[in-house]
């Protein structure tokens, strides 16, 4: 239905076709506003639910929302839905309305022209100006900093709120059988608890990879895990204090283990709290950084308890204090699903190599029709390794270089993928062996991909790429994009691009030659200023074989070819079917919900809190599971119908190895030079940014917006910001140290540590 619209919607932003004349033109303006008002009126309605939705939950403890909020349940509460749908429709309905809208902003208005999209004025921008460099937080942008504000303002000022309440209920109440003591620990232990369901609701949004709400602010996932692993940090420390109030008070009451143990059907069941936060516990700790760093399966595994964690929240509360943040819950759970049917097929993986770095080189087959761009990354998971591990990996290939196919680099850095580089090193003798990983065993299942709605390395006409080891992958992709769009005439803004690589040994500038557009001919070196510098921060000198080109290792024929590509099931595929599917699944999990309480729930008179919070899980389930899994059934059979067009393209393409990328055209006769001789190396030092950037933004000229991306690790990512940051406050009056400057230096990172 989308790509009906997008032809007629671009022609009215264009206003006018070819050769209309002046009536046509005229009727184009005219209608031109048209979708321009469409856009204005659901910005206007997302930004509406979305504002007053945030301002319900910050303002929840102050006595006016508290009674309107009661007095709007109490409406509900002769309802079908009950007191538990007007809890849902007040802080649940919201996230999805939104989503919805989010749909239908996406299909009708795809954001395809972002990439065409020159920045207009020279300012800072919140998103891209480092606030923070060195902390707990990494680098910090001015948006992440005031919404890390706005969180610690939401907790302090709520537990201030709660704390003067209970001061205000012991003076009110007397209850003979608690202390005032025991008194301020149950008040304050309840309301922890409210806050950190509250925060609960933010904790699942930005773990939904393929979510429809991230792509419509344009947040990649590997940029949601840090709000996540933040998020994380604030929940469970809330919920950790609110069963150490109880704990307290159960103590001093000398009923600990009787009220740990305590099942109650009416009221809040405590053993399965202490079960959820046990299993919240196990995640937390080791979901530390150190923990993760050194024991990542650890880590992986013991993630998996999330479905404990939610499980048993629910009977700890019940259905209607649960229904707070089911709302989150349930669009992770869409998520989850969707993911899990996609990656449950084989994909073929058409060629493996072993670079002389160690580095291994996967090229998966893909159908023509999945999107992706120069930044986008997926999931891998090769079974024979492990059947749970899924690992990221950011794309090395660009959506230009082939229809059917993309590429990843892996760099070997643990148990995981040292297995991985043997059994592509070791192919012959493994064949002829016992092992366990033969000849035709090794399969691979694929996740994604993921990544920016729009590439934003095409809005910068002056591009600084910063790389550190293994992190010139995605920027390998970059480089290809930006030649293969000269090449062809197509829309291209960067002008003037600066990579700085940092490796440790001379060995790895080998990753240089995986791009597959390896040559800058004279078209291309005429519209592009590229300036690659390498630094061997290990190696004071040139080794003495270099020079000498070492060919891959490459493992032929030892993947079982199943006839199989990526699987277009992604939240980031087509818009219509994934709007289909929520809608499907959101009207099917409400329609269950009914169903159980008007031919159950009354009819039986059913009142345990705890067995009503397991009958709205199971309903948000079988929402997701019947309606939901027919569309993605149906969804998979046009799949599959379109696959089936497209394999013949595919088999001829794969008949030559270049086969499925554009032809060259007049470049052939005239090859020019390869990206590895443009290549300046520097033995023995670092890159000095101060130096560079200083050089760079005279190069492009003092008035000048420079886009400045970084992949590898922490250090070199806080070198980068403090750098940007530093000019950035120095423009125009001079900073310690560094020259008077007009340029504005906007920093984008796309390193992820999962």
């Amino acid at each position: 239905m989308a790509r009906e619209w997008e032809p007629l919607l671009r022609l009215h932003q264009s206003g006018g076709g070819n050769g209309a004349g002046a009536k046509g033109t005229s009727s184009a303006c005219a209608a031109a506003p048209l979708p321009s008002l469409a856009r204005t009126v659901l910005k206007f309605l997302m930004w509406a639910v979305f504002l007053t939705w945030a301002a319900g939950i910050f303002f929840y403890p102050t006595k006016p929302v508290q009674a309107a909020f009661k007095k709007f349940v109490g409406l509900t509460r002769d309802s079908t839905l009950g007191v538990t749908g007007g809890i849902f429709l007040t802080f649940s309905a919201p996230i999805l309305i939104i989503a919805l809208l989010a749909y239908v902003y996406i299909s009708f208005f795809p954001s395809d022209h972002m990439e065409k999209r020159k920045l207009r004025s020279l300012s800072f921008r919140l998103w891209t100006f480092p606030v923070l460099v060195d902390g707990p937080f990494g680098v910090v942008s001015a948006v992440e900093f005031i919404g890390i504000v706005l969180f610690i303002v939401y907790v302090v000022y709520s537990m201030t709120y709660y704390a003067v309440e209970s001061v205000s209920l012991i003076r009110e109440f007397d209850i003979p059988s608690m202390t005032d003591s025991e008194l301020i620990l149950h008040v304050i232990g309840l309301r922890l608890g409210s806050v950190g369901l509250f925060c609960m609701v933010f904790l699942f949004l930005p773990v939904a990879r393929g979510s429809v709400l991230l792509r419509l602010i344009d947040i990649p996932f590997e940029h949601a895990t840090r709000y996540h692993v933040w998020l994380g940090h604030l929940t469970m420390a809330l919920f950790t204090l609110h069963g150490l109030c109880y704990v307290i008070e159960w103590s001093m009451q000398g009923k600990l283990l009787e009220q740990m143990v305590e099942w109650k059907e009416i009221g809040v069941a405590n053993l399965p709290g202490v079960i959820s936060l046990a299993a919240g516990l196990l995640m937390w700790v080791t979901s530390l950084h150190p923990v993760r760093k050194r024991f990542f399966e650890l880590f992986f595994y013991t993630h998996q308890l999330y479905v404990v964690f939610i499980v048993f929240l629910a009977f700890h509360v019940g259905d209607f204090i649960f229904s707070f943040s089911a709302g989150a819950v349930f669009l992770f759970m869409l998520d989850r699903f969707l993911r899990f049917w996609q990656s449950r097929a084989k994909v073929d993986i058409i060629s493996a190599a072993c670079r002389p770095c160690g580095t291994v080189e996967l090229v998966f087959s893909k159908p023509a029709s999945l999107r992706y761009n120069a930044l986008s990354f997926i999931f891998i998971q090769v079974r024979e390794l492990s059947f749970l591990q899924w690992h990221p990996f950011s794309v090395s290939s660009s959506p230009m270089d082939g229809r059917y196919h993309m590429s990843v680099l892996i760099k070997v850095l643990g148990t995981w993928t040292e297995k991985l580089r043997s059994i592509i090193t070791d192919v012959q003798e493994q064949n002829r062996g016992d092992s366990e990983l033969q000849c035709g065993r090794i399969t691979a299942c694929v996740e994604g991909p993921y990544g920016h709605e729009s590439p934003y390395h095409l809005m910068y006409e002056n591009l600084i790429l910063v790389a550190g080891g293994i992190g010139i992958s995605p920027f390998l992709a970059i480089l290809s994009d930006i030649i293969h769009r000269i090449e062809e005439g197509k829309q291209c803004m960067p002008k003037n691009v600066l990579v700085l690589w940092s490796v440790k040994k001379s060995k790895e500038l080998s990753l240089l030659t995986a791009v597959d557009a390896q040559t800058i001919t004279s078209s291309v070196s005429d519209k592009l200023r590229l300036d690659i510098q390498a630094f061997v921060t290990q190696e004071s000198w040139p080794p003495l074989e270099d020079g000498i080109v070492v060919d891959d290792q490459k493992a032929p024929g030892m993947f079982v070819k199943n006839g199989t590509t990526i699987s277009g099931l992604v939240g980031t595929g087509d818009n219509f079917w994934a709007a289909m599917y929520f809608l499907a699944s959101t009207l099917g999990f409400l329609l269950a919900y009914a169903l159980v309480q008007v031919y159950y729930v009354k009819p039986h008179h059913v009142v345990a809190w705890w067995y009503l919070g397991l009958l709205f899980m199971l309903c948000m389930a079988a929402g997701v599971a019947l309606p939901g899994g027919l569309v993605v059934l149906l969804w998979h059979l046009a799949e599959k119908r379109r696959l089936e067009d497209e394999k013949w393209d595919a088999a001829s393409s794969q008949s030559s190895p270049r086969a499925d990328q554009t032809p060259p055209g007049d470049d052939d006769a005239a090859p020019g030079v390869s990206l590895a001789a443009m290549r300046t190396t520097r033995y023995g030092c670092r890159p000095n940014f101060e130096e560079e950037f200083a050089a760079f933004a005279e190069r492009a000229g003092d008035a000048a917006d420079v886009g400045v991306l970084v992949c590898g690790p922490q250090g070199l990512q806080a070198s980068v910001a403090r750098e940007c940051r530093a000019r950035n406050l120095g423009r125009g009056g001079g900073a310690a140290g560094k020259s008077s400057s007009r340029a504005v230096f906007h920093f984008n990172s796309h390193s992820f540590d999962l």
